[in-house]
């Protein structure tokens, strides 16, 4: 069976010379991508210290070579997509085209709030995200842009050199219902999920990997529906909001790597550990259990003959 790529996301809580030493130790480890949260706040971190995710991408790139990074996610909750476009642009550049845009509706909360309009239902949310992704395709594929759309408009957007990943960046779209997987049909070259939307990790361990099961299913009648072959994506799971401490020993990193595998995907993400609270971890166990999973050739590079690429 074949093998997944391996990453971890890393919360943009921390003075940069421990980001400095995180992100560089990660390169070290072998791991083919990390990520950062896109938050304006977050949860019941929203008092302490946050970073901006996108200042904190365009340092990590100046100071690493290979793995790739990106945002988990990005949501128009307080982004616009002609201002996010240009840093995405810069953001390739910097980084020598290993950046990955990860975008997802936006929950509700301090981040939808954030900057004072309506809140929006449900469907409203999911009709912003199909125009934010639409829009963000056109500006990144395109010099010049024009659109207007109920929730956003550009008028002559200049994007200018491009993208250095072509046609533009990959897009990493997270979705659960069969409306977020129609946009990752259309758009998208990584799906992305964390399980249980509604109560991230609180599910028993089984009942998670039966809903991980179901959605791959959904994604895959989705995909039909739309003409867009299934096996052209890659399937990226983020382990630390379906089960809970997934990388407690080398054997349970591996189980649980093993599981995803087995349920068709590509990619898996673990959280950085944290000293308490949520994510709470040892970074030796961390280390001793992705260090054994990439050792045994779990791993995969973007590239290779079998990882997914932008959409021509």
């Amino acid at each position: 069976m074949a093998s997944v790529r391996l990453g971890a996301v890393v919360l943009p809580e921390y003075e940069w010379a421990r980001t400095r030493r995180i992100w560089t130790g990660l390169e070290r480890m072998g791991l083919d991508h990390a990520w950062v949260f896109d938050h304006h706040s977050w949860r019941n971190l929203r008092d302490g210290a946050w970073h901006d995710s996108l200042t904190v991408l365009t340092a990590v790139a100046a100071i690493t070579d290979r793995i790739r990074i990106g945002t988990m996610v990005t949501t128009p909750n307080f982004r616009h997509p002609v201002v996010l476009a240009k840093q995405v642009m810069t953001l390739d550049e910097v980084s020598g085209g290993r950046f990955v845009f990860g975008v997802g509706a936006g929950a509700l909360g301090p981040d939808a709030l954030l900057l004072g309009g309506p809140e929006l239902s449900g469907r409203e949310r999911a009709n912003r995200f199909a125009e934010f992704v639409e829009l963000s395709d056109m500006l990144l594929r395109n010099q010049v842009t024009t659109y207007a759309g109920k929730h956003f408009t550009a008028v002559d957007a200049r994007m200018i050199p491009g993208c250095v990943q072509h046609p533009r960046v990959p897009f990493a779209v997270a979705a659960s219902g069969s409306r977020g997987m129609a946009v990752v049909a259309r758009y998208a070259d990584v799906w992305v999920t964390i399980g249980d939307t509604r109560q991230p990790g609180a599910r028993p361990e089984p009942d998670s990997w039966e809903l991980l099961g179901k959605q791959m299913r959904r994604l895959e009648h989705v995909c039909e529906e739309e003409g867009r072959d299934v096996r052209e994506l890659a399937k990226l799971v983020n382990v630390s909001r379906v089960v809970s401490e997934p990388y407690e020993s080398v054997e349970r990193f591996a189980d649980t790597v093993g599981r995803c595998r087995e349920l068709g995907f590509t990619d898996v993400v673990v959280n950085y550990p944290r000293a308490a609270g949520v994510f709470k971890g040892t970074e030796m166990a961390f280390e001793n259990a992705v260090s054994a999973a990439v050792a045994r050739g779990e791993a995969v590079r973007y590239g290779s003959a079998d990882s997914a690429g932008s959409r021509e």
